[in-house]
């Protein structure tokens, strides 16, 4: 090859690779290998053009500042950019930076608030304040993201607000806290937070208050001791019209404000309610050897106050394996977290269908009677295990027109008032219900053992039962959390820890030492065969 032509070919050369660097926006090509397929465009994103009549708006406001300094911006316009690609020409997005735009005290009115953030120039650190949030416009409605920083759940907070901001609907959930014991403020505010930055928005919901019609789904925690027939008779009139319910109940009490004293729940109605739905919930516990671990005080023989963590077995995981993966609330589960579980046996009526969410491992067993709860007498939790030990439904779905629990009954009377309930209809609805057998699992106890995918559930439950099964479909790809105690099979957990022991013990030492050995024995070779080199030149 002559000179001037191997010049020629270094110089395209150069130039198609300048070409190529111009053009990787245009070029921008994503693998997603996620396990979910998490961080592509689903199916139903991709087709809600179909659905948008008049243009939507998608506003990015971010700080050129935040845009420079972390990928995360800039991820987050790859995936605007998608939709507005797939759209046909029905969502236009923008990003601008508020302050350049001079739009910056309009934006913190829509709700966007700035964000300070730590950043290091020069080897000095300084705080700046930056804006990263997303405005939908949809004709004269807004819907305002005031903090996006993240993919996670950015798939499922865009379609689900473009959706609800061109139907003109609202996606509400009722919730009734029905245990006296209990307030929503004070040991469900955790619920309260994850719907509200899943979109929802909470309506509270009180004893013997009228259910409005038009809620997405209904949360019902607790009230087998506390709803009367007046309560009971609203759930019921509310499932006959086409409600749709999640109820979280006990079959025992355990007073987990004192002194974890377990007694059989003295139904006033609700469980006998449910029992007609196709639900029977047994007054019993559920004991696995899936659980978690519990801190425990206790005093010591020196008289000494010790905290230990122990195991406890009234504490189920529920784990990913053991959930119903042809359902489309639990096709990617990625487990729950039950404190006190009671056993469901599901026996549905004419007209209702009814499916399993999730049970026990087959290593569980029950606790009939002389409830022990205490985390000290660890040695009683296993005296029924022998005789009942076997896998048990904790969670289940039901769905149809179901039978009133009233029919032939009276109308309840509140005493001293002279409210009159409605008359039941006449043709029943088709409703949804949810049932899990236990009512502390979206409570507070969440914090302290680290159990979010609880209140996630509760997400993709308001989803199912208020019949957006392809929006839950997004929610269900999310990435899944890590947990460090993720394991909890016993069986599983003891061989990931001898499997690591040994390729940490044994392996890796092996292949250090193989690999030694074989360096030696190459510099030896290469040694010799310069020494006979040597010998045959002299």
């Amino acid at each position: 090859m002559k000179k001037h032509q191997a010049i020629i070919i270094t110089l395209l050369t150069l130039l198609v690779l300048m070409l190529g660097i111009l053009n990787a926006q245009r070029l921008y090509i994503r693998f997603d290998i996620t396990r979910n397929k998490s961080y592509t465009l689903s199916e139903v994103s991709k087709n809600l053009y179909k659905e948008i009549p008049e243009q939507v708006t998608i506003t990015y406001y971010v700080s050129d500042k935040l845009v420079k300094m972390h990928p995360v911006p800039g991820e987050i316009q790859d995936l605007l950019q998608e939709y507005a690609a797939q759209s046909k020409g029905k969502i236009r997005f923008f990003v601008k930076d508020p302050v350049k735009a001079g739009v910056a005290v309009s934006v913190e009115r829509l709700g966007i608030q700035p964000q300070q953030i730590q950043t290091v120039e020069q080897d000095q650190a300084s705080v700046a304040t930056v804006y990263t949030g997303i405005v939908i416009q949809y004709l004269d409605k807004t819907e305002v993201l005031p903090v996006v920083f993240s993919l996670d759940t950015l798939e499922y907070d865009l379609t689900s607000r473009i959706r609800t901001l061109v139907k003109d609907t609202e996606r509400e959930v009722g919730v009734l806290v029905a245990d006296a014991d209990k307030s929503w403020t004070n040991d469900y505010q955790y619920v309260d937070r994850v719907l509200k930055n899943a979109g929802y928005k909470v309506r509270q919901i009180f004893k013997g208050d009228e259910i409005p019609q038009g809620l997405s789904a209904l949360f019902v925690f607790g009230g087998a001791e506390d709803l009367d027939d007046w309560d009971l008779y609203r759930l019921d009139y509310y499932l006959q019209r086409g409600g749709k319910i999640l109820f979280a109940v006990d079959g025992v009490f355990v007073d987990s404000r004192s002194n974890l004293q377990a007694r059989p729940v003295q139904d006033k109605g609700l469980l006998r309610m449910l029992e007609t739905y196709g639900v029977r919930l047994e007054n019993q516990l559920v004991l696995d050897k899936a659980n978690l671990t519990i801190p425990y005080q206790s005093m010591s023989m020196s008289g000494m106050v010790q905290v230990k963590l122990v195991r406890y077995p009234h504490w189920v995981v529920v784990l990913p394996q053991n959930a119903n993966s042809k359902h489309p609330l639990t096709a990617r589960f990625d487990g729950l977290d039950l404190f006190w579980a009671s056993p469901l046996t599901v026996n549905p009526p004419s007209g209702v269908s009814g499916d399993y969410l999730f049970t026990s491992t087959k290593e569980a067993w029950l606790m009939t009677k002389d409830f022990i709860t205490n985390p000290d007498m660890e040695a009683i939790f296993t005296s029924d295990a022998s005789k009942t030990k076997g896998q048990y439904t904790l969670g289940t779905t039901l769905k149809g027109t179901f039978p009133s629990y009233f029919k032939g009954k009276p109308k309840p009377i509140k005493e001293g008032s002279k409210d009159m309930l409605p008359d039941m209809p006449t043709v029943a609805n088709e409703g949804r219900l949810i049932i899990i057998g236990d009512s502390e699992f979206p409570t507070s106890l969440v914090q302290y053992t680290n159990s979010n995918q609880n209140l996630e559930f509760l997400v993709q439950a308001a989803d199912w039962l208020g019949n957006d099964n392809d929006i839950l479909s997004i929610r269900t790809r999310l990435p899944a959390s890590a947990r460090l105690n993720k394991i909890s099979d016993p069986i599983e957990r003891a061989r990931s820890a001898l499997m690591a022991q040994l390729i940490n013990v044994v392996l890796i030492p092996l292949l250090v030492l193989i690999y030694g050995v074989y360096r030696t024995m190459r510099r030896k070779a290469k040694l010799q065969s310069r020494e006979a080199r040597n010998a045959v030149s002299a």
